[in-house]
């Protein structure tokens, strides 16, 4: 397939950028004292030669009060060589680069600036960080102002091609422009028209500072997603009083921080934000660029075919895969490893103060110490299990010039990771197993399904290494009752093969039982095209259908022994998750150790005591046990012997995938 939109050429101000694929600026956590460091220049180096057109980098702090550690930081001269040193390994590598310009205000950590107060436009408390701000004195407004100007000069003496007013997010810039942190009752509050100033007379300071031919970017909210917040219709009175101002992109995305809408987890759809771009393009004369869930060019070259925008954003689907434009270019498209949302590498680990990875990509963040080279000696390898660490290992053991065979005692590979495909907004993860699957068979490797591996199959097949991923099973735990006919496990369930009642009890409230609840949970609601035909035509009442689409047929009660239910769940996916499940009525006991089972309840001791929780059907979600017997029944049959992924103790998909690619590397 080809991309014609997609790489055809753009020019932004006097900067031409050969395609129209744009990686935004990410925090990575790579600079840890805020200098350039190798595995940043590693990092971008390798999107640059993949073929993207423009790279934004940062965000990159202004002044020594508004950003957090780990950041690229710009404000300071002192930093210039390594920031030289960064853009001249972008550009040299064949892609467009800019320095994103960052101010956060209240979103500011007191204990990254030595215990001062941050600043804002009012002193209104931070939902993400639990502080107050301090409201900036009218005096000193110019003087922040400033530093966003001489930054932006900075950017220019080094080397970067553009730079990017970060007025989005709820950072700074976001705090002037909302009524909801904007209290003043001078000159920069009040009605749009001053709320705008703030924002309006930085853009003005940084076009003076760096010329009328310097690209200058603004990335902007199309719609903040809070409640009282600005909308797409003020986004665009402002977008349109900075295009008067001389920007001359708009990088349009949504929400803030503290917004209670998902932005960026799998529970979005693709593209679901790209009618705010949209909104602006409508407004504005000057380039327009789409972000947030676009992930895959066929996509990309629709939004561009349509003109709901001039360029897109593809962020974190260029960590999963640094050659996503290269692969689409040269029709390779299929091979794609496609960002998931999944959010674990990226955004879970920023928020534990931990460098970014990826969960489809183990490489990420690791570019100068893991290289896939060709093996000195081609092995024939046998990978036993087509889960996610097995696929991944056949892969990079192809790769690498062996022969690989991989062998799956089931129809179809994918392992646990493939129950996502029925659980509600954890679809995408089935993407992940469908993209190695493809590159198994790019990579040339014999793909064995519905066969169980022994030892004499191996002994047939002589191979020099064997990798066994024989994943996990569910495990049980010692409950009276529960081998009764009615009490099922989750895995049977997400899989199809077992139904459930109306009452269900759902034994275990971690991953995996959340999971299965939000299936059941699920269950009797309208479905999204049926629901757009109703709305179209006008069919119920808004009421009614809310109530069709938050509420299905059965009554899921989630019992978790543990004080927290969902404790292995990502910060940045755990809120969504339990956003979901009380939109849909789910009940979640924590604390609760389960007694006995009987047919016609659930026994629980809780802290109010024993309770009795009527029950049709019983879902088992109480972990898993590894399956890896078949190891030392293959002894002596090959020089190497490896056990990975789940075979060696459950884990999550990020750890396994991980673990099967540094297996690969290793054969």
């Amino acid at each position: 397939m080809k991309f014609p939109y997609l790489f055809s050429p753009i020019k932004i101000n006097t900067m031409e950028v050969k395609n129209r694929i744009v990686m935004t600026a990410m925090h990575l956590g790579y600079t840890p004292e805020g200098s350039v460091t190798d595995q940043l220049v590693d990092f971008y180096r390798e999107r640059a030669k993949g073929g993207v057109g423009l790279i934004l980098v940062g965000g990159c702090p202004i002044d020594e009060f508004g950003g957090m550690s780990s950041m690229i930081c710009i404000n300071d001269d002192k930093y210039l060589p390594g920031l030289r040193r960064l853009s001249g390994a972008i550009k040299d590598a064949g892609a467009r680069v800019g320095a994103q310009l960052y101010q956060a205000g209240r979103y500011t950590h007191s204990a990254m600036i030595g215990g001062r107060k941050p600043i804002s436009a009012s002193a209104v408390r931070s939902k993400l960080t639990g502080e107050t701000p301090r409201a900036l004195e009218l005096s000193e407004i110019p003087g922040v102002q400033d530093r966003f100007a001489e930054a932006a000069l900075r950017a220019k003496e080094a080397g970067f091609d553009c730079v990017e007013i970060l007025a989005s997010a709820g950072y700074l810039i976001s705090q002037f422009l909302s009524s909801i942190t904007n209290r003043r009752e001078d000159e920069y509050g009040g009605n749009l028209e001053n709320r705008m100033r703030f924002g309006l007379e930085v853009a003005r300071k940084v076009r003076r500072a760096v010329g009328p031919h310097y690209p200058v970017t603004v990335r902007i909210a199309g719609n903040e997603f809070m409640d009282g917040g600005n909308t797409n219709q003020e986004a665009r009175i402002f977008a349109q009083a900075l295009e008067k101002e001389g920007m001359d992109l708009f990088n349009v995305t949504g929400g803030w921080h503290e917004t209670r809408i998902p932005q960026l987890t799998m529970f979005v759809p693709r593209r679901a934000y790209v009618y705010l771009a949209s909104g602006i393009k409508s407004a504005v004369s000057v380039t327009v660029l789409a972000s947030n869930r676009i992930n895959d060019p066929a996509e990309a070259e629709e939004i561009l075919r349509n003109g709901e925008a001039d360029m897109v954003t593809v962020a974190r689907g260029l960590i999963a895969d640094p050659e996503f434009a290269e692969k689409a270019r040269t029709g390779k498209a299929d091979t794609i490893y496609h960002c998931i949302g999944c959010n674990q590498g990226c955004f879970d680990n920023i928020f534990r103060f931990m460098p970014a990875t990826c969960l489809v990509n183990p490489r990420a963040g690791l570019e100068g110490e893991l290289e896939i080279k060709t093996a000195q000696v081609k092995k024939r390898v046998l990978v036993v299990g087509g889960g996610p660490a097995g696929m991944k290992a056949a892969c990079v053991a192809a790769q690498r010039g062996h022969r690989v065979t991989l062998v799956e005692g089931s129809e179809r590979l994918g392992g646990q990771v493939m129950l996502n495909e029925r659980i509600p907004g954890r679809k995408e993860m089935a993407t992940a197993v469908k993209d190695l699957a493809t590159n198994l068979d790019y990579l040339g490797v014999e793909v064995i399904t519905g066969k169980k591996a022994d030892r004499t199959l191996v002994e047939k097949m002589n191979p020099d290494a064997v990798l066994i991923a024989t994943g996990a099973r569910p495990g049980m735990p010692p409950v009276a009752g529960a081998d009764l006919p009615h009490v099922v496990q989750a895995w049977d369930v997400l899989a199809g093969k077992k139904g459930v009642g109306k009452r269900v009890v759902i034994v275990g409230g971690n991953a995996g039982g959340l999971d299965a609840a939000l299936f059941l949970a699920g269950i009797g609601t309208i479905p999204p095209d049926a629901l757009h035909f109703l709305v179209a035509n006008r069919a119920e009442t808004l009421e009614t259908l809310l109530g069709l689409m938050n509420r299905g047929i059965k009554e899921i009660t989630v019992l978790e022994m543990a004080p927290k239910a969902g404790a292995d769940i990502g910060l940045s996916t755990r809120w969504t998750v339990f956003a979901e499940l009380k939109r849909l009525g789910v009940t979640i006991i924590t604390g609760a150790k389960v007694i006995s089972i009987t047919p016609e309840a659930v026994e629980a001791e809780t802290e109010e005591g024993v309770k009795r929780i009527p029950a049709d059907s019983v879902v088992m979600a109480t972990g898993s046990v590894s399956v890896s017997d078949l190891k030392a029944e293959l002894a002596g049959l090959a020089a190497e012997v490896l056990v990975i992924g789940d075979a060696v103790r459950p884990r999550n998909a990020l750890e396994a995938i991980k673990e099967g690619f540094m297996a690969g590397l290793s054969v």
